[in-house]
């Protein structure tokens, strides 16, 4: 495969873990695939036989183009090369059409943009510090560090099983956290830019992105004490990144605002007619909220506290995505949302201003960002998670606290992501990958970090074996129990809940981490 080529430079370990994971992809290829499938033939399809001023307002299908201008032009380049597969996938009253060649087209054309991802990884090794390394290879950070990204259990399953093309969007985003480490502002600023008329939901990190860029390269000197040197700011380099931006947001969106088709095109990226959780509860505190919510309810039924009339009939449960309203607490709003994700938020970038700490501060920063939009954001899929896992990453390989805070936030998210493969013959393979994964994070980040203190307290280790006796309920006991009829929801609300809690206790981890450091002190930047 391509990746072999590209990482040469990282040594022959690097190329054979990218071969290795390349070959595993395509062992996947027969597995199941969810309507995301059908979801991006549709895109396909849509981009290749109609004109641009048709994309964002063909509805033939319910898988309308949702996604940013970028995109959509990626799905266009592409189905220039579906061509020569199979015609008819390209046939947009064609719905949920699959044949064997569109199978192949589809499955390959993820593992081939992965390259981009596979090239990213190989940049963030060269930012990782190597004073840790052990003798052996697979102690040495760079190599744990390639594994836990290459090897991702997460992206593996959501892009090669489920189906989605994350592989080489998270590539476009490590790659630009690698340039900022390498003190390369401006293509960083560009790739996150780019990265943004990909696939919006970078969004949440955001914040993070704006106000590092404007610390460390628009103020170009520190005082001795690490606070901001006022008189070092830069107007020429604010107006360099606003350039980046503005010419990347007219290349994106410039053709539809000519078409006066902008305010279209924007209803279909912020669909706020949508419910506040996706038809699978993704695993964040209004998971607990309509837990509780749900439980309350049952017992001011039970206490005939509660009319059963006026029970809303929109329910939580039902699987559906639409509007509700809850029972006993207060209804939810998406400018509710809006203000909890912008509180949660704030005190993560604040100190990524007032209290310096270089790239890696940044990088904890943007983890929060992610975290805080995954916890208290309209509409979060669950897959969001690896918005903070993935990035993640790259600090468990430094500090031992960072370690720790990885590998619940790891386990904890991954086996979020269980309910997306929910039939019978990728039940053997989900377990399999998650096992392998999990144990080596685990094993690998012990070993390296074998002189601190151990990365689990009692709590924490009680509550990851937790999710031991919680899968064997949910797929080997629930279904032959009489409650399958009657509460069908029972299983993904338990692992909803259950993985909230252990993503909730990681974030006001990794936030009390960030706000106990101390600043990094720099009298001069570069």
């Amino acid at each position: 495969m391509a990746a072999v080529g590209i990482a040469t430079g990282g040594g022959n370990w690097f190329s054979a873990l990218a071969l290795g994971v390349t070959l595993l992809k395509c062992l996947l290829i027969p597995t199941y695939h969810s309507t995301d499938f059908e979801v991006h033939r549709n895109w396909l399809a849509i981009t290749h036989s109609l004109p641009v001023s048709q994309w964002y307002y063909e509805a033939t299908s319910e898988w309308t183009l949702d996604y940013p201008p970028f995109f959509a032009w990626f799905e266009y380049a592409l189905s220039h090369v579906a061509k020569y597969f199979d015609q008819e996938m390209l046939n947009v009253h064609n719905l949920n059409y699959s044949s064997s060649r569109t199978l192949l087209f589809q499955r390959f054309s993820v593992i081939f943009t992965d390259v981009l991802f596979v090239y990213a990884v190989h940049e963030c090794c060269k930012c990782i510090d190597g004073k840790k390394a052990g003798k052996e290879l697979t102690e040495k950070p760079k190599f744990i560090l390639s594994v836990l990204l290459l090897w991702n259990f997460g992206l593996l399953i959501v892009d090669h099983i489920h189906f989605q093309y994350n592989g080489f969007l998270f590539g476009l985003m490590l790659l630009s956290v690698a340039r900022l480490f390498q003190k390369r502002h401006m293509e960083g600023a560009f790739l996150f830019a780019v990265l943004l008329h990909f696939k919006h939901i970078y969004l949440y990190v955001a914040p993070a992105y704006g106000v590092y860029l404007l610390r460390s390269y628009c103020f170009t000197a520190n005082k001795p004490d690490g606070s901001v040197r006022w008189n070092s700011f830069s107007f020429v380099r604010l107006i360099s990144l606003g350039l980046i931006v503005f010419l990347v947001s007219a290349l994106s969106l410039g053709p539809f605002l000519a078409l006066n088709q902008l305010p279209q095109v924007l209803s279909r990226l912020f669909p706020f007619k949508r419910g506040l959780c996706h038809a699978y509860w993704a695993p964040n505190f209004w998971a607990l909220y309509n837990a509780l919510d749900k439980v309350l309810s049952i017992i001011g039924l039970k206490l005939k506290l509660l009319d059963p009339n006026k029970i809303p009939k929109a329910s939580m449960t039902s699987g559906l995505v639409q509007q509700f309203q809850h029972t006993v607490l207060p209804s939810v709003t998406p400018l509710a949302t809006l203000i909890c994700t912008l509180m949660a938020i704030l005190p993560s970038v604040f100190c990524l201003w007032f209290k310096p700490q270089g790239p890696r501060g940044f990088l904890r920063c943007l983890i929060l960002c992610a975290l805080s939009s995954f916890l208290f954001g309209w509409h979060v899929h669950e897959k969001a998670i690896l918005l903070a896992v993935l990035p993640m990453s790259l600090l468990s390989v430094g500090k031992a606290g960072d370690a720790s805070i990885f590998l619940i936030l790891s386990t904890t998210g991954h086996y979020s992501l269980f309910p997306l493969l929910f039939t019978a013959p990728e039940l053997p393979i989900k377990i399999l990958l998650m096992l392998l994964f999990t144990i080596y994070s685990i094993s690998s980040l012990k070993t390296l970090f074998r002189k601190e203190k151990p990365l689990f307290n009692w709590m924490e280790t009680f509550y990851l074996f937790g999710l031991g006796p919680l899968e064997v309920f949910c797929e080997f006991v629930f279904p032959f129990t009489s409650w399958k009829l009657k509460y069908p929801f029972i299983p993904l609300l338990l692992t909803s809940v259950y993985c909230a809690v252990g993503i909730t206790y990681a974030w006001f981890k990794l936030y009390v981490s960030v706000l106990t450091d101390p600043p990094v002190g720099k009298t001069k930047k570069q």
